[in-house]
């Protein structure tokens, strides 16, 4: 039984659906009557809670748990359940998602726990393991998909920050989230919700049908979810509709026909010597007749327009279907059998934008133009009138995935140790169609249309093929036919599963001792796992112009043992022990490792916890670290070296030549299945307190010391160290400076002064020596009873990183991934508040989130020290809710996200050759969105 104030205090604000933890997988209601008081949360029984194995009585323990509510999903305006743990205070990292155009999970959502990999955080669905993400993030990091889980099927989510492998295994160094699905409905339920965005775009529709049933001893919850959600574009925006006009340089325009200039140094050329921009009137009509004659200072001249930027998405064209169904059937009095299934279908469609669109010459390096006798570039932009308009040539990603539970849960006869045997099958499976221009076709059409037969080698270093072009038909339109003739979809297939046979004994009052029951639960589990990922055969055979994809495929077997024991020492002292040995089989080898954890939780006094954890966690090699095959990506990077050869150093990179300062590189990576598993010891302490039963305050600080952390270089920064170490700056003898000149292949000088154009950029996967992260997070919550006028609820989260620091070689100085915005630009801090009035038949709820400062676009190119570096100012986003009941069985509600209508804070040290001048990894340009919502119940439950 409760028996303290501290418990009783987290519980009634637990009543009004705000903070702290409560049971997973308990059948609680969270659309039942929110008006419980003190007296009512003390009947509560043991239960089992996210982060332990053995029923507790306490709500809080050695392991501090952040709740969100089915009511907190709705009152603070949570779309997604993507989108509510984003927006907590915990995710204080930098993540790519819908907004990060190019990308190769473009349609999935993720987060980063205080700023570490998306991959280490362990996501369970009803306490099991939910399944891997088929597509790899940034190309290389198996991780979770949060885009298609039922916002509306969720009972409530359990966020557990700091390493919890000695329960959860792998995976389960940043933190766990446990996503409780509803197990029970008062009624069935009829859920409808429509969606605008002030800007225009993103209009969503969405239908939720929920019913419970008793038939004797079965009870069955099945429920339904649709949801269709219309992309954001590009020119729904003013930011993001043209090239950045309040930056450090004018709005430049695009490059759509450009003839560049690499050996005389002249940039930009326009081949009609004798009429200036005479090619550039042919393509006039094109962006709708906003392509034109265009300069650049010190470059020279090109046509194109200012535009492009607006024919990319922001949010992706989203339609999803979910399936719900939980049923239980009650043998006798002490064997239940037991059943979840959840399906997803999500499918989305996105636009990179015309930057992914175009052609040049670069098939062949260079060409050597007779009539300019210069060795150029040649480049043409597909405009939106040549491709039959943006939103027909979008890419389409369907994922359809499930998770099934199957088991029996009981008790040993008379005695008091429980048993629970389950079976889990997790699948997901991805068809990814992306369209293309395909390499031969657009090759064969340019080189007769505009280059010509090839005659012979270059005369500076007969290497170059040498070409007349003719220029009147590189400055036409394509027509919708001819573009047709060399583009189209390649398929991508992909898939991930899971099966986990668990077996568990728990005897929560196993011997008595002065503070009450000791508990035991010991844990067996094993299965097996695999991933698949299969390009479609003509991006492997090299048949795709400007593209490439990741590859790879294996499975595993793997065994784990778990052992928790509660011992309440006195009634003030408890001491929680837990170990977990796990053993994963590759290639006919064992990978394995133990972990263990020591909980202390302490009450001196009846409103007062103090609390404490101490021990290791780890992470095994995803099978992608272990089976990835050699897999690129075509990106850009700054080549420092040359800038600098020119006077662009670093810190005045913005005077960098554009061929120098955004070169196109084709990187590769692969997987190792001799990696090491990633190891680390954490520990937390803190205290909850609760000097009233309405009040509660908790503080708790986080470390994290993480060996052998698998990630890929980063190229932008292996090109930076190879320019540091070029002029000493590095030991050029140094593991960081030899590392760098092996992974960066050039092709040879054209001036005898530049080094070649970077060809290529090697990014292996590493085991990194070490990272380091500490961290504070204070939860406070407070509910006054205001009389006849209702309630007020209060309730605040802080987090705040104190440290982080990453080690990427053996002998390396630590990188200050807090200091030095060339490697991070994670939140520092973040802090959201919520207040909420309740009265009668009304309740609304205003919400604020603060987004910590973030470096401005010139510190993460040069770091702080340079001119114009610096950080920006924090980031405000309000929501607001208002809910009205005319009836028992109805209720209405409106929602407001952003408010204000707040923009990423302005950044003018973007130049103007920026589309999207805002970090898309730290902020939105959604801007503010209206949702009507109506919920209504139709009478009792059978």
């Amino acid at each position: 039984m409760l028996k303290s104030k501290l418990s009783a205090a987290v519980l009634v604000a637990l009543a009004v659906g705000y903070s702290s933890a409560y049971a997973a997988g308990a059948p609680q209601d969270t659309q039942s009557d929110q008006s419980a008081d003190a007296s009512k949360a003390k009947k509560l029984e043991a239960v089992t809670v996210t982060g332990s194995l053995i029923p507790q009585t306490q709500v809080e323990t050695a392991t501090p748990v952040i709740t969100i509510t089915a009511s907190d999903l709705k009152a603070k305006g949570f779309t997604t359940v993507a989108e509510a743990l984003q927006q907590s205070s915990f995710a204080t990292g930098a993540v790519q998602g819908a907004n990060f155009s190019g990308g190769f999970t473009q349609t999935a959502q993720t987060l980063s726990i205080f700023g570490l990999p998306v991959g280490f955080v362990k996501y369970l669905i009803d306490g099991r393991p939910m399944g891997d993400f088929p597509a790899l993030y940034n190309g290389s990091d198996a991780f979770n998909n949060l885009s298609g889980l039922p916002v509306e099927m969720v009972d409530h989510i359990d966020i557990l920050p700091g390493g919890q492998s000695s329960l959860y295994g792998s995976d389960a160094i940043a933190g766990v989230i446990n996503i409780v699905l509803k197990k029970k409905l008062d009624a069935p339920v009829l859920d409808v919700r429509y969606g605008w965005h002030k800007d225009g775009g993103g209009a969503d529709r969405r239908v939720y049908l929920a019913d419970s049933f008793t038939w004797g001893k079965l009870n069955v919850l099945a429920g339904v979810q649709f949801e269709s959600t219309q992309p954001i574009w590009g020119f729904d925006r003013s930011l993001t509709r043209q090239y950045y006009q309040q930056g450090t340089s004018p709005a430049v325009a695009s490059r759509d026909y450009l003839v560049l200039s690499e050996y005389q140094g002249t940039g930009y050329q326009d081949p009609n010597v004798l009429n200036p921009g005479v090619g550039c009137s042919n393509v006039s009509s094109l962006y709708g007749g906003k392509t034109a004659y265009q300069s650049r200072a010190g470059s020279g001249n090109y046509c194109g327009e200012f535009v492009s930027p607006g024919y990319a998405t922001l949010t992706t064209d989203q339609k999803t279907a979910n399936l719900y169904t939980h049923a239980t059937f009650d043998v006798n009095d002490n064997v239940q059998l037991y059943g979840d299934l959840l399906y997803n279908y999500d499918e989305q469609k996105y636009q990179p934008g015309s930057n992914f669109m175009f052609w040049s010459t670069q098939d062949y390096g260079l060409i050597y133009d007779q009539k300019l006798q210069d060795l150029v570039l040649l480049q043409h932009a597909f405009s939106p009138e040549e491709v039959g308009g943006y939103k027909n040539i979008e890419d389409k990603n369907t994922e359809n995935s499930y998770n099934l539970n199957l088991g029996v849960k009981g008790t040993f006869g008379s005695s008091k140790w429980d048993y629970d045997l389950g079976f889990t099958h997790s699948q997901d499976q991805l068809l990814s169609r992306t369209f293309q221009r395909f390499k031969g076709p657009i090759d064969a059409y340019f080189q007769s249309h505009v280059l010509g037969p090839q005659q012979g080698l270059d005369p500076l270093f007969n290497y170059y093929p040498v070409f007349s072009p003719n220029y009147n038909a590189f400055y036409q339109p394509v027509s919708q036919a001819d573009f047709d003739s060399f583009t189209g979809y390649t398929s991508t297939r992909s898939k991930t599963w899971d099966n986990m046979l668990r077996a568990q004994i728990t005897n929560a009052s196993l011997f008595s001792l002065p503070g009450g029951d000791a508990g035991l639960a010991i844990v067996a589990e094993g299965g097996n796992q695999g991933w698949d990922y299969s390009p479609d055969a003509r991006v492997l055979n090299n048949q795709v112009w400007g593209f490439t994809d990741v590859q790879g495929a294996g499975h595993r077997s793997r065994w784990a043992t778990t052992a928790e024991f509660s011992a309440p020492i006195t009634s003030m002292l408890t001491v929680d022990l837990s170990g977990r040995y796990d053993n994963y089989k590759v290639l006919n080898k064992d990978v394995d490792h133990g972990t263990y954890n020591i909980g202390l939780e302490f009450r001196p006094f009846e409103m007062l916890l103090i609390r404490g954890k101490y021990g290791t966690a780890f992470k095994v090699p995803t099978l992608a670290d272990e089976f990835q095959g050699q897999s690129g990506s075509y990106s850009f990077v700054t080549d420092y070296t040359n800038c600098a050869i020119d006077g662009a150093t670093p810190d005045k990179i913005a005077a960098c030549k554009p061929k120098y300062s955004s070169v196109q590189y084709f990187g590769t990576t692969n997987g190792d299945p001799t990696l090491k598993p990633i190891t680390a010891k954490v520990w937390n302490y803190g205290f909850v307190l609760a000097p009233l039963p309405q009040m509660s305050l908790s503080v708790d600080y986080y470390h994290y010391n993480i060996k052998n952390e698998v990630a890929p270089q980063f190229a932008d920064n292996l090109s930076l160290k190879e320019y540091q170490c070029s002029i000493g700056q590095i030991d050029p003898n140094s593991p960081t400076c030899l590392n760098a000149v092996a992974s960066i292949t050039r092709g040879p000088s054209t001036d005898g002064v530049h080094l070649g154009t970077i060809q290529s950029i090697y990014t292996p996967k590493v085991n990194v020596s070490q990272e380091l992260v500490n961290a504070v997070v204070a939860n406070f919550g407070y509910i006054q009873d205001i009389g006849r006028f209702g309630k007020l609820s209060f309730n605040t989260s802080y987090s705040n990183v104190l440290k982080h620091e990453l080690e990427q070689f053996p002998g390396d100085p630590p990188i200050d991934e807090l200091r030095d915005p060339e490697f991070s630009t994670d939140f520092k801090t973040k802090v959201n508040a919520s207040i909420t009035w309740t009265y009668d038949k009304w309740s609304t709820t205003l919400y604020g989130n603060r987004y910590g400062s973030t470096p401005n676009f010139v510190a993460t190119q040069v770091g702080y020290g340079a001119p114009n570096a610096g950080k920006l100012a924090p980031w405000f986003v309000y929501n607001a809710s208002v809910t009205f009941n005319p009836t028992d069985n109805l209720a209405l509600s409106f929602l407001v996200d952003n408010v204000f209508n707040n923009m990423p804070p302005v950044d003018h040290s973007y130049p103007g050759t920026e589309g999207t001048p805002y970090n898309s990894l730290n902020y939105n340009v959604n801007g503010r969105a209206y949702y009507v919502q109506a919920t209504y119940k139709f009478g009792k439950a059978n």
